[in-house]
């Protein structure tokens, strides 16, 4: 008797925060049910609280149901297709334009490039076509089709808007002056460009200066593994000048040519869906977002879910200012009638009726409240438990230092590291201290980012704080070679990082015939105690690492003194002080 086939489970989706009611939703149980089946594994959940994705998959498994992870950027895509909505239509649609971002380092003209793009918008009925600010516009060509740019202030917001979801760039255009060659933001834009895994341009500014040299320009791109056509490689670079417009029709056919090979293509007869490029509090017309629809077709008075919000398509426009009543594929709009500012990078989507758009944001709202206890990123100390659980197959990084030397030694020993469970893989390394962009781009990327002999900036440890991004401190080259090793064998060890106290600033210097020289010291940031480690620092050079012998307010001796106030310091087996040293006060900290 042959033996009848059986039929594979039924596969569910869920998000890594799910409502008990949901649960029960997509698994197609009760509530009550849900609630019964959650206790028998030790949870004790009402049927508007939050549990993790691993919990939700427990009772799925339990029914014969296959459990699969939803990736954050589909979780509104999800809720509109449990309301009717076609998430997931076949996008073998028409042809769309290509959707382009600038980059580059500081002063090479990404703005200028971008004012003489728009110059070349032979459709458009004024000069340049721009009559208001909007962070996306879209120019069309005589004997070509449309190309839609998106007016970023850098790759930092472009990175921003990544890794919030919002994949939005088909070609990213590298700008290089030709006068000034390959610089530190450059090679910034050029690994963001690559974590993104998007095709990139090389755009050879300033080509009418008299110091211009474009081949200097090339060469020094083949040092960050860039290497062009003119050398062998496959990256287009193209020689332009903002200030003449020489070069810039090339330009655009380069971009379509780049654009042609992915094929982009787009189903405008599908509820709109795309992703919030900018968005701002009007005071006359309430909360106004810049939309760059990626597929089908947006219309006024559609209904609309972005992340926390929802709203009603009062009125839309394009760059000009124009009217518009819909907009197909790639097309940027300012859209009006949402109920609240939107988050730039967060996906956008049409729905059936204001109604649905409500209980979508409401889900996403109270979801997004269990989401940040139940979502953990990858950590030096937990990657061996997620390359053994199979869920990590690369240690992705980033790495900052104090020298060039250090840069080139580290690089060189961690590409050694790694086997068959897990690669190690180094996006970005530079010298300078970790910045706000360093953290945005492993937010992005779910790298670790290791800094060797240099200080994280102010903003950027609280934008690491904020997004879960671990930083990792050292002053020797083996320690940080060794911590990798290790946390890639699963014998990593704890940590300990320096965590700064206070600051003061050597003044005036005194003489004690008990104690000998004393540092007249004014507090500039923090607070100063007693008992903590302090490094003399000398024009960024570190002098002496030693413990407090004393501190004074007057002729009191004090346990500590605030920011803004004057004081007297006395170190253990150091006094040679010199006006203008800073004293960093600071603990030790275990991370791990």
């Amino acid at each position: 008797m042959t033996a009848r086939p059986t039929s594979p489970p039924r596969t569910v989706a869920l998000p890594d925060a799910v409502t008990v009611k949901g649960l029960g939703e997509r698994l197609g149980i009760s509530p009550i049910e849900t609630i019964k089946r959650l206790m028998t594994h030790g949870v004790m959940a009402a049927m508007n609280d939050t549990i993790d994705y691993e919990t939700a998959a427990l009772v799925a498994a339990e029914l014969g149901v296959a459990p699969a992870r939803m990736a954050a950027p589909d979780a509104v895509a999800a809720a509109v297709r449990e309301s009717g909505g076609d998430a997931d239509a076949d996008e073998t649609g028409v042809p769309r334009p290509p959707v382009v971002t600038i980059l580059g380092h500081v002063d090479h003209g990404k703005t200028s490039l971008l004012d003489a793009i728009r110059e070349t918008n032979v459709v458009a009925g004024e000069a340049g076509g721009i009559t208001q600010h909007i962070g996306a516009y879209q120019i069309e060509r005589a004997g070509g089709g449309p190309v839609t740019f998106i007016d970023t202030p850098g790759h930092a917001a472009f990175t921003a808007m990544r890794a919030r979801g919002a994949q939005v760039t088909d070609v990213a255009v590298v700008v290089v002056a030709a006068d000034d060659g390959v610089m530190p933001q450059t090679v910034e834009a050029i690994d963001h460009a690559r974590a993104a895994d998007v095709p990139m341009i090389v755009a050879i500014n300033k080509t009418d200066l008299p110091a211009a040299d474009p081949d200097r320009v090339r060469r020094q791109l083949t040092e960050h593994s860039v290497v062009v056509e003119e050398y062998g490689g496959e990256v287009l670079a193209v020689p332009v000048s903002a200030a003449t417009g020489a070069g810039l029709g090339d330009l655009v056919e380069a971009i379509d040519l780049v654009a042609e090979l992915q094929e982009l293509r787009a189903n405008p007869d599908r509820p709109a869906s795309g992703a919030v490029i900018e968005a701002e509090l009007d005071p006359r017309r309430g909360p106004l977002a810049t939309v760059l629809v990626q597929s089908g077709t947006l219309r006024q008075g559609d209904a609309l879910v972005t992340g926390l919000v929802s709203g009603k398509v009062k009125a839309m426009f394009d760059e000009r200012g124009a009217r518009l009543r819909e907009a197909g594929p790639a097309r940027p709009v300012r859209v009006m009638g949402l109920e609240d500012v939107p988050v730039a990078g967060d996906a956008i989507r049409a729905v059936a009726d204001e109604r649905t758009a409500r209980r979508l944001a409401e889900e996403a709202r109270r979801a997004a409240e269990g989401a940040g206890a139940s979502r953990g990123r990858v950590t030096l100390d937990t990657l061996f438990n997620e390359v053994s659980a199979g869920n990590v197959k690369e240690l992705v990084l980033i790495l900052k230092a104090d020298v060039r030397g250090s840069v080139e030694a580290i690089r060189g020993a961690l590409q050694g590291l790694g086997g068959e469970g897990v690669k190690v893989k180094l996006i970005h390394s530079a010298t300078g201290p970790v910045s706000e962009s360093d953290v945005m781009l492993a937010g992005a990327s779910g790298a670790i980012v290791l800094a060797f002999n240099v200080k994280t900036e102010p903003s950027a440890a609280r934008e690491a704080e904020a997004s879960g991004v671990e930083i990792r401190a050292y002053e020797v080259i083996y320690q940080l070679i060794e911590s990798v090793e290790q946390a890639l064998e699963g014998l990593y060890e704890p940590v300990y990082e320096r965590v700064v106290d206070g600051v003061a600033e050597v003044r005036q210097l005194f003489r004690s015939s008990r104690v000998g020289r004393i540092a007249g010291c004014y507090v500039t940031e923090g607070t100063l105690r007693r008992n903590s480690r302090i490094r003399v620092l000398r024009n960024g050079e570190e002098q002496a690492d030693v413990g407090c012998g004393g501190l004074r307010r007057f002729r009191d001796d004090a346990r500590e003194v605030q920011q803004g106030f004057e004081c007297g310091v006395v170190l253990d087996g150091f006094d040679a002080f010199a006006e203008g040293d800073l004293l960093e006060f600071y603990h030790q900290q275990r991370v791990n």
